[in-house]
């Protein structure tokens, strides 16, 4: 059983206040995450070839976060808009900057770092779920949620392959804080984070 936490910081309702004012940018840019995501564990997988168990647990992941990608695109062009050019996410990379460098130190981060942007993933898809009047989109963000719960479990299963859980528990404590921290700094937008 995989180490189980929660955020140190829930997301304010302005940010679901600004997602429901402005749908349309949220969902252009949940698209954009979605390819992202799956991009990212394609590169996980391309960086540690020798790590079978992790390398096949990834690819599934990029299949589905693909998947998703694929379903998000389909009602972004159903509301008749556009894909835009990619714009870079702050906070993924203010958290990036914490990510340290030494090999093992940045194996265990990146997998740490991916648990908890998929944990406010489903945080988030969840308040979207239960606040969105479309029943076919209330569906489909409770169904993303569910899955962005799973992932965020896959990347803790995934460090507890290399890592022990004491070094695993402190790392993810820094982590949270760093997190909290970041989102604090935030301003709100319709953006997933």
């Amino acid at each position: 059983m995989a180490i189980e936490y929660q955020l140190h910081a829930a997301t304010p309702a302005a940010w679901l206040e600004a997602v429901m004012a402005d749908f349309d940018t949220f969902l252009l840019d949940h698209a954009a995450n979605e390819r992202k995501a799956s991009a990212m564990a394609m590169s996980m997988v391309a960086h540690y070839p020798d790590r079978t168990q992790m390398v096949e647990k990834l690819i599934e992941l990029a299949i589905e976060e693909l998947n998703h990608y694929k379903q998000v695109v389909k009602l972004v062009f159903g509301r008749g808009l556009e894909l835009g050019a990619d714009i870079k996410d702050p906070y993924v990379n203010q958290l990036r900057h914490h990510v340290r460098r030494p090999s093992e130190a940045f194996l265990l981060d990146r997998l740490l770092l991916g648990s908890i942007i998929e944990a406010r993933g489903a945080e988030r898809f969840a308040l979207v779920a239960e606040t969105v009047e479309e029943k076919g989109l209330s569906n489909f963000y409770r169904s993303l949620a569910s899955s962005e719960e799973r992932h965020h479990l896959l990347f803790i299963q995934l460090a507890e392959l290399y890592f022990p859980p004491g070094e695993i528990r402190l790392r993810l404590t820094e982590w949270l804080e760093i997190e909290a921290q970041v989102m604090s700094r935030l301003p709100i937008t319709a953006r997933l984070h």
